[in-house]
């Protein structure tokens, strides 16, 4: 018996705080309304009133509160001057005092609930739909909330008892039982009641500078609100009439199960009508926020094309657009203002979190080492990520990641607007592999992605600009230092005792063993020296460790690490593209047509190999070719004694036709697109363009 009086009790307690909320809402929204103050104030309002008085009663999620703004309770505490309150009252007091009459006289007969929504609604015919609404609401609640202030106080409150008693209302706890399910309809109603009205309100503070009157969905809405109204203003009158039908009945109460079933039906239908009124509100706020990212975004070109006197405007822009206090996350992970960057040059880094750990380390290697050579410029990394698939599992990588980064991050990935995420891809040229776009001290862009002279020359490129990249293409040369950069310690040593050097590449086993082979028997033939070394085989790190143990295990030549590996196919790839930024023509430009030839040896499913002697002299060929060549030695040994081994083995290829070869040039999608026209190393012949699609897990 004890449960089901504090049951009760707490059901009391929780209409009795309901109508407090009403009357609490309807006060501040008439105040604001009269004061020509934000209505979005309001909003919040609400949400805290219903917070702070109902508990289990507060009102779901709306796409307001989806979109990051997060409701602090002690936010508009004592915001309102209680005079200012008082003054507002005063001047609503006539109407919806009008309006409680209405509603206490005609509900107290039992007259027809249309007719009286109608009267009501006539009444109102001055005021907006959304006011309507809320006087509506008021007024009910100042009849709701006497009504359980006689109900509350009446065992403690000998005034309250008497009102009762004249009002012969039935004791709450007598009846409980045979009341719960009307209460529960009323409750039920009375919340939904308070959902539509709220979102009604909600149209109402929408920005009109984003979407306007006359714009989907906002128009559908608009011209669906009257509907919501009126079912709102409809409920409140069944509300009403369910409460006036208590009095009188003190001692033979009988409870009506229609009047619970009209109850439990309006709420169903009230419900209903939130529910689309979501849905339409949810698409407003997306229409919304795609005018808010078109602004941001025209803004973001604005101030790139907008000379600055330093980088901080820009910087703010890329990595706190539309926050009140810009800050980044600095190598120590402490929070640090963003004016620390202030004219330094500034490398951006763009990636996703898939950023592989061979261009971490190389990466790492050079920012460190700009310290030693006192170069002024940092790193800062803005994730571009997906949000609508962000989960734990990404969160734990993003977060392991930054750890890990010595250069500047941002907090989360969430902080990069979409505006920027936008501008990235489509300025920028971002797709999936790593970009490092260059910002000088006044914010400007020097270079669309400095990553490629990065790989190729390393600090030495510093400032990292496209007139320093262009000034270091002019001093160089196809020649084996540029190719094989530090990556081979011996080179030096070999160059010098005049021997033979040969790279060579391909993942056959087979192609590998007779090659290596017949070019040391070919050597020895000669009595020259020479050495070899596999240089693998592009995005097959699996595929090149297994061979790079069988070369190990039978001693067949030279090898470098995984490290090493990629970083050669990496430069190769970053000086094709960098000379392609700079408009380089196959034809003309002998370092491009080398690279372009490698890397379409490396695309192919033969092996293939380039020999040097000294800085310069050097002869190319594939798999096959070379082979072949050696294998027949006899045929050419003559020539090769006469002229050496390069000269003859390059006048050897030139007299070997091939009528029938397929050579392939994969490049990975990256920024600054591609040369239209691309010539076979092989025939010379321009070569077709196909699009590939590719998901390698090796």
């Amino acid at each position: 018996m004890n449960d089901i009086w504090y049951d009760e009790m707490e059901g009391r307690m929780l209409l009795y705080l309901l109508s407090v909320a009403i009357i609490s809402i309807s006060t501040l929204y008439c105040v604001k309304k009269k004061l020509g103050t934000n209505h979005g104030y309001i909003t919040y309002i609400i949400l805290i009133i219903i917070h702070r008085t109902t508990g289990p009663l507060a009102f779901p999620k709306t796409p307001l509160a989806s979109k990051g703004r997060q409701v602090h309770m002690d936010t508009f505490d004592d915001r309102t001057s209680p005079a200012a309150v008082d003054g507002m009252l005063e001047a609503l007091a006539y109407i919806v005092h009008k309006i409680s009459c209405e509603i206490s006289c005609k509900c107290s007969g039992g007259g027809d609930a249309h007719a009286t929504t109608m009267v009501l609604l006539n009444t109102l015919s001055s005021y907006s739909w959304d006011a309507k609404v809320v006087l509506t609401l008021a007024a009910f609640a100042v009849n709701f909330g006497e009504f359980w202030l006689v109900v509350q106080l009446c065992t403690t409150n000998s005034l309250a008892k008497s009102v009762a008693l004249l009002k012969q209302l039935p004791d709450i706890l007598e009846h409980s039982q045979t009341l719960k399910p009307h209460f529960d309809a009323l409750n039920k109603l009375i919340k939904a009641m308070m959902d539509v009205t709220k979102i009604i309100v909600e149209f109402t503070e929408l920005p009109s500078q984003y979407i306007s009157s006359d714009v989907r969905p906002m128009s559908i809405a608009m011209a669906q609100i009257p509907t919501a109204a009126y079912w709102t203003i409809r409920s409140v009158v069944a509300c009403a009439a369910q409460i006036a039908s208590l009095v009188g009945l003190r001692h033979e109460f009988i409870p009506s199960t229609s009047e619970a079933w009209e109850l439990s039906s309006l709420a169903h239908k009230v419900i209903s009508i939130h529910e689309h009124l979501q849905t339409l509100l949810r698409l407003c706020y997306r229409h919304i926020d795609e005018k808010k990212q078109t602004e941001a975004y025209e803004g973001l070109v604005h101030s790139f094309q907008t000379p600055q006197l330093d980088n901080l405007k820009i910087l703010i822009k890329i990595f706190s657009l539309g926050k009140e206090y810009p800050h980044l996350l600095g190598p120590d992970k402490n929070k640090v203002h963003m004016d620390i960057l202030r004219r330094k040059h500034v490398l951006v880094l763009i990636s996703d979190i898939d950023i592989s750990q061979e261009e971490f380390q190389v990466l790492e290697l050079l920012y460190d080492e700009r310290v030693i050579s006192e170069l002024n410029y940092e790193i800062v990394w803005p994730p571009i990520v997906d949000r609508s698939t962000w989960n734990d599992s990404y969160q734990k990588k993003f977060s392991s990641l930054q750890l890990n980064m010595p250069w500047y991050t941002v907090n989360h990935p969430s902080v990069i607007e979409p505006a920027v995420i936008k501008y990235t891809k489509e300025v920028w040229r971002f797709v999936k592999k790593p970009i490092l776009v260059t910002l000088d001290q006044q914010g400007k862009v020097t270079c669309p992605n400095a990553l490629n002279m990065l790989w190729v020359w390393g600090n030495l490129a510093f400032p990292f600009s496209t007139e320093k990249e262009e000034s270091l293409w002019k001093a160089e040369s196809w020649r084996i230092e540029l190719l094989v950069d530090g990556l081979e310690p011996d080179l030096p040593t070999w160059m010098k005792e005049q021997k033979v050097i040969c790279l060579y590449g391909g993942e056959k086993i087979e192609w590998i063993a007779s090659f290596t082979s017949a070019t040391k028997m070919v050597a020895q033939t000669l009595a020259i020296g020479l050495e070899m070394v596999y240089v693998g085989k592009n995005n097959a790190k699996e595929r090149v460790r297994k061979i790079t143990g069988l070369i190990n295990e039978r001693k067949l030549s030279y090898n470098w690490q995984d490290a090493d590996v990629w970083f050669f196919w990496n430069r190769l790839e970053s000086m094709l593209f960098s000379k392609t930024q700079h408009g380089k023509t196959n034809e003309i430009d002998v370092i491009k047509q080398e690279v372009m030839t490698l890397l379409g040896y490396d695309g192919s499913e033969h092996g293939w190999t380039v020999f040097f002697l000294g800085s310069t002299e050097m002869v190319r060929a594939n798999g096959d070719k070379i082979l072949s060549s050696m294998q027949n030695f006899r045929h050419w040994e003559d020539l090769a004694r006469e002229l050496g081994l390069i000269p003859a083995l390059r006048k050897h290829l030139e007299g070997i036709t091939d009528d029938h070869h397929c050579t392939r040039l994969i490049l990975p999608g990256v920024s600054g697109g591609i040369a239209e026209k691309v010539v076979c190393a092989e025939c010379g012949r321009p070569m077709e363009m196909y699009f590939m699609y590719r998901c390698c897990v090796d």
